[in-house]
Parts: structure tokens; C-alpha cells; sequence
């Protein structure tokens, strides 16, 4: 995703191989290490620090942490690096690329879906943190305390009243309040920050049906978002110098500082024991596998589309195996296991003080990332200062993955239209895309909007993901064959695949994630939000949304074979399948070996520059004898010679 540098630094045209120096994009670098920390600063985003952390929470902490490091290592790395080959490789966008079989270029209409679907969804959760990020700019935090007109009688801040009282005063109360709350069965406490998020913020309705009105806070913050990412996408994303050591180091230093401040705070050890231990009878849980697959796709970003587009833009002989492949992807998912230590470690503090279970403590749904982590910055000095940098850093991680994904939706309705209209007036498309990816969003800026979000979130943006990257990888290894790819990576990176993608490429990733479709069918649970159960029309919606993206590659394959030639079903099959003609480097000069030109095309091609040559020759011939004819000794009537430059040389 972070190649969404070289798209506008080098001013290339979407789709289009660039035709620049082999070695112009690693130049425009200062050193190696700068190169190295802009791609793992856009290689990570929200994924790792918001839907990394609820996940796992929501599925037992340890129990989905095995899933998760088996799905990393069998399926995540492997794909990722299929999709990257893929798309250097050919130096075309999400669409263009599957010429490879052009009978599957639904698979690119699916993911154009998908990455619809996570870009409505995904601004919005930007708009919170920037709403957070407004909010921040005061002197006392608004969800510090329990006494303001949205709190309940079960709030229990963290943080005492503002009165100055000594220690032994302190003491006594705690300990009346803990033995009260042994006494007495009352019911769950809640902290400022939760009830900040539920009854403030979000004002949630009781139903999803119930949409109640449109948060207008929210609404505007959600503009602020699509204009940033607009303006942006417009101006260009420009680096310049030792600007990226903030960009990519800044998430870092934020998480270790509420790291440090988590692990020093009472319970929580606890919390961090949730999360490393497993639960081994979730374990054998489908949709604990399902979560895990469908997280390690989102966070790398496996089928988005986005890969194939940014890869496009390599130069045809980087290793992308080596940086991009193996190093973005183990630091991505290293990311998220660090932001779940920081949060399970204030999960713990939070559970110790209102003295409930860890897996009770908090929102099982999207919203803990803005429940954990405001609680924690209220316990830091100077709250509001580091409220300010928290959120933040939230808005940087969830632009850059918004531009990757509006840009990878422009770049593919570019290319598919290819009109000179289109190309001229990029600038009106990625503002038409824009509006209405606002005008889409509106819905989930109302009470009921966290229904919806968490909705589109587990259907829309879950196993779409999944099946799409299982059916480019059956198509390039079964359909192309694996032989051929595996030639067409030995020939653009010098060496073939390792052994290990091979065999993932060809048996254990389609196997693994077959087998998770399969139990998560038979196993299937409608989701729920914390009580709330989600009604039967609505999962239909669910199901709808994502059906909507795979339904494109079925359709799309009917559709070419019914216009491909062919006497029978078998002969138009035979040929949809196929890989075109132009398949292959996108430059003339990479196209070597069973890429080269025929020997017919090259007499073709030839035939006219002979024929240009041979004409050069023969005017070279003639001015030549002109030149002999004009300097040929003229004798004279008095028998001396003159060389006249006659040009008339009868005369």
C-alpha cells in the first residue's frame, strides 16, 4: 500500500508501465533506511491498532492468537506475495492484470467491490478519531470523569474528583467502595470512557432498524475526512527527506508510551494473561479461524486490489520478495500483536478497578479501540497533549490506507474506460468518487450506525476477502499453471520462488481456507453487539453485501464465454481461459524468452524499417554520384583544368 508514493512522485500514469530510469525511484531516496521506514510506516493502518484489538477480544484473546500466527504464516505471507509478483509483474491495475485468464477478470470487479465497501465504512471510523481528535482540544478531557449529563449512576471513573484528598482519605474510600461492592449485587460498572463512547458520541439507538437522527458532529467530521482525503489525493502525496522518520516512527513511540503506562497500572498483568492464553475450546471454533483469516487479509491487504495496483509501479525487476513480501508483512502483523499488549494491559487495569472479568470489562464490538485507549491517556500527564497526538495518529494510519483504496477504485475506472476524457479529467472522477463515498457514509453517522458499520465489517469486508484471494490463487496456479508463473518469477526477480510459496501457492492456502468456509458454513452464528442480536432481515443485508462482490466473478465468466468464439461450450471455455496475446512485461524490452516476438511478427515489424533503410541507402547512392559528377575535372579550351561547382554538371 505504500506505493501510493511512486504513483504521484513520479507523475505515472495509473496502468501504464513507467518509463523512467531503472533506478529513478530508488534514487529519489536519500539513503536506504528512509526507503525502508516510508514502506513500513504505509504498511501499517487501522487494521492493526482498531480491528486487531476488538477481534481478538471479542473472540477470547489467546484463543484467536494461534489462528492468527497459523493464518499469517500459511496463507497471509504467501498471498501477499502473490499478489505483489502479480502485479510487478504485468505492470497493470486490478483489472488490466487479468489478462493472465480474462475469463476471471471478475475477480478484479470483486475486488473493486470489496474496496467499495471498506472505504465507506472505513472513512467513518477516520471521522471518530478525528471527532476525538477535536474533543481533545481542551484542558480537561471529557470522558475523565462520571459527573456529566451523560453518565450513569453505574459509572465508575478511574480518575478521582477534583478535590485534592490525602492519602489515608483515599484509602478509607477504596476500601469502603470495595467492600460495598462485595456486600451488594448491583449491577456491571461502567467507566467514563465507555459510556462517553455509547451515550455521547454515538447516542446509539436500540435497533439497527432504528436510525434515529444523523449525528451531526459526526456528519461533519466525516466530510473533513473525504476532503482531506480528496485534496490530498489531488495535490499529490509528496515525501521530502527526514520527514518519514517522523511519519513512520511517530505510531511507535505513542503505542511504547501508553505501553509503558499500561503494564505499570494495577491488573495489568491480568489482562495480558487473557490475552496470551488460550481458550481451547474457542479454539476449535470456525469463527474463530474465520476472524483470524479474515483479519490477516484486511491488515495486509489481500485482495483489496490495492497491491496489485501499487505493485504495478515497481520497477519489472525489484525484489519484492524480500522487503515488500517478507518484511512488511511480519512488521504489519507484528504491529497489531504489540497494539493488543497495550490494549489488554489497560483491559486488565479496567477490569481490576470496576472489579468485573476481563472479558467482561469493555465493547466486544469496533468501538474498544475508543474505549481502551482514552481511558488510558486519561491516566498520563498533560492528557489532553497526548489525547491530541493519540488520535492523531489514528487519522495518519487510516488516510493512508484511504488513498491506496480511493485511488485503486479511480485508477480502475480510468483504465477500464480509457476515454481521453476520463484521462484528462481524472481530478472530476476522484471528486465524483469521493461525494459518493460520503453520500454512503451519511447512514452511518446516525444512531444506528454502529449496527451498520459492524455489519459491513463482518459480512461485506470479511469472507469476500477470503474466497476472492482463493480464486486468483486457483486461477494463476491451476488455469495459467504454476509452472508458467513460476517462470515469469524467475525471470522478473532471477530466481524462482522458494519452495515454501510453491507448495502454499499450490495445496495449503487453498486447502486451509477451503476448509474455514466450509466449518464456518456448517458452524454458522449471526452476530451480535455485546446483547443486542442482530434481526434476520438484516444478516440478509449482510449476506447480500457480500455476495455482491464474489456474484461478479461467475457472472463475468458467463459472460466472456458466451462472447468468446467456438463451435461448442468446451471450444469458447478453451479460449476464455487462455491468457491474451499481450500478456506478460509490459515493456518491450523485458519481454524476453517465450515473451519475445514471433519470428512472423518480426518480419512484419521489420519489413517497413528495411524498407526505410533501403530507401536511406539508395539517396545516399545518389547524392553521392552528384557529388563525383560536380567534382569530376572540367578541361578547358587552353588544356588547364578547372573544377567548377557547377551545379549543373551537363553544362
Amino acid at each position: 500500500r505504500f506505493r501510493i508514493f511512486w504513483l504521484q512522485e513520479n507523475g505515472a500514469v495509473p496502468g501504464e508501465p513507467v518509463k523512467k530510469d531503472e533506478n529513478s525511484r530508488r534514487g529519489n531516496w536519500g539513503n536506504q533506511i528512509e526507503f525502508v521506514l516510508t514502506s513500513v510506516g504505509y504498511a501499517v493502518g487501522l487494521g492493526n491498532v482498531w480491528r486487531f484489538p476488538y477481534l481478538c477480544y471479542r473472540n477470547g484473546g489467546g484463543a484467536f492468537m494461534l489462528p492468527y500466527f497459523i493464518m499469517l504464516v500459511f496463507c497471509g505471507i504467501p498471498l501477499f506475495f502473490l499478489e505483489l509478483s502479480f502485479g510487478q509483474f504485468a505492470s497493470l491495475g486490478c483489472l488490466g492484470v487479468w489478462k493472465i485468464s480474462p475469463m476471471f477478470k471478475g475477480v478484479g470487479y470483486g475486488m473493486m467491490v470489496v474496496s467499495t465497501y471498506i472505504g465507506i465504512y472505513y472513512n467513518v471510523v477516520i471521522c471518530i478519531a478525528f471527532y476525538y481528535f477535536f474533543m481533545s482540544m481542551t484542558n480537561l478531557l471529557p470522558w475523565t470523569y462520571c459527573n456529566n449529563p451523560w453518565n450513569t449512576p453505574d459509572c465508575s471513573g478511574v480518575v478521582g474528583s477534583g478535590a485534592q484528598l490525602n492519602g489515608s482519605l483515599v484509602n478509607v474510600t477504596s476500601n469502603l467502595i470495595a467492600g460495598a461492592s462485595e456486600m451488594v449485587n448491583r449491577t456491571k460498572r461502567t467507566s467514563p470512557s465507555e459510556e462517553y463512547w455509547k451515550h455521547y458520541v454515538l447516542n446509539i439507538s436500540d435497533d439497527i432498524g432504528n436510525f434515529g437522527e444523523v449525528r451531526l458532529p459526526i456528519l461533519g467530521c466525516l466530510a473533513v475526512s473525504w476532503c482531506v482525503v480528496f485534496l490530498c489525493l489531488i495535490r499529490g502525496v509528496k515525501s521530502s527527506g527526514k520527514v518519514v522518520y517522523f511519519t513512520a516512527t511517530f505510531p511507535y513511540v505513542v503505542l511504547t508510551i501508553l505501553f509503558i503506562r499500561g503494564i505499570t497500572l494495577d491488573g495489568a498483568i491480568n489482562g495480558i494473561k487473557y490475552y496470551l492464553t488460550p481458550q481451547w475450546q474457542k479454539v476449535l471454533d470456525a469463527k474463530v479461524w474465520g476472524d483470524a483469516a479474515s483479519q490477516i487479509f484486511y491488515s495486509l491487504g489481500c485482495a483489496w486490489g490495492g497491491l496489485i495496483t501499487m505493485a504495478s509501479y515497481n520497477k519489472f525487476h525489484n525484489n519484492c520478495f524480500r522487503l515488500d513480501s517478507i518484511i512488511i508483512s511480519i512488521t504489519n502483523c507484528a504491529t497489531s500483536v504489540y497494539a493488543g499488549f497495550v490494549i489488554f494491559s489497560i483491559l486488565g487495569f479496567m477490569a481490576h478497578h470496576l472489579n468485573v472479568p476481563v472479558s467482561e470489562v469493555a465493547d466486544h464490538g469496533p468501538g474498544l479501540a475508543f474505549v481502551a485507549y482514552p481511558e488510558a491517556l486519561t491516566l498520563l500527564p498533560i492528557s489532553p497533549l497526548w489525547s491530541l497526538l493519540f488520535f492523531f495518529m489514528l487519522i495518519l494510519l487510516g488516510l493512508g490506507t484511504q488513498f491506496c483504496l480511493l485511488e485503486t477504485l479511480v485508477t480502475a475506472i480510468v483504465d477500464e474506460i480509457g476515454t481521453d476524457w476520463i484521462i484528462r479529467n481524472k481530478t472530476i472522477i476522484t471528486l465524483s468518487v469521493a461525494v459518493l463515498g460520503f453520500l454512503l457514509g451519511v447512514p452511518l453517522t446516525t444512531r444506528a450506525g454502529i449496527y451498520w458499520l459492524l455489519l459491513m465489517d463482518n459480512y461485506a469486508a470479511s469472507f469476500s476477502l477470503v474466497i476472492i484471494s482463493c480464486i486468483m490463487c486457483i486461477c494463476i496456479m491451476y488455469v495459467y499453471g504454476h509452472r508458467n508463473y513460476f517462470k515469469d518469477v524467475e525471470m522478473m526477480l532471477g530466481f524462482p520462488p522458494p519452495l515454501f510459496f510453491k507448495v502454499c501457492w499450490r495445496f495449503i492456502s487453498p486447502v486451509i481456507i477451503s476448509f474455514i468456509l466450509i466449518f464456518t458454513v456448517i458452524q454458522y452464528k449471526p452476530i451480535t453487539y455485546n446483547d443486542y442480536i442482530y434481526p434476520r432481515w438484516s444478516l440478509a443485508i449482510g449476506f447480500a453485501m457480500a455476495l455482491s462482490s464474489v456474484i461478479c466473478i461467475p457472472i463475468y465468466a458467463l459472460y466472456k464465454i458466451s462472447r468468446s468464439p467456438g463451435a461448442t461450450f468446451r471450444e469458447r471455455l478453451k479460449f476464455a481461459c487462455q491468457a491474451h496475446p499481450k500478456w506478460g512485461p509490459a515493456l518491450q524490452e523485458h519481454r524476453t524468452g517465450r515473451y519475445a516476438p514471433m519470428a512472423s511478427e518480426d518480419t512484419v515489424e521489420a519489413r517497413p524499417l528495411k524498407e526505410k533503410e533501403e530507401q536511406k541507402e539508395e539517396q545516399k547512392e545518389v547524392e553521392k554520384e552528384r557529388k563525383e559528377e560536380i567534382s569530376l575535372t572540367i578541361q578547358g579550351s587552353n588544356g588547364s583544368t578547372n573544377t567548377h561547382n557547377n551545379p549543373n554538371p551537363s553544362a
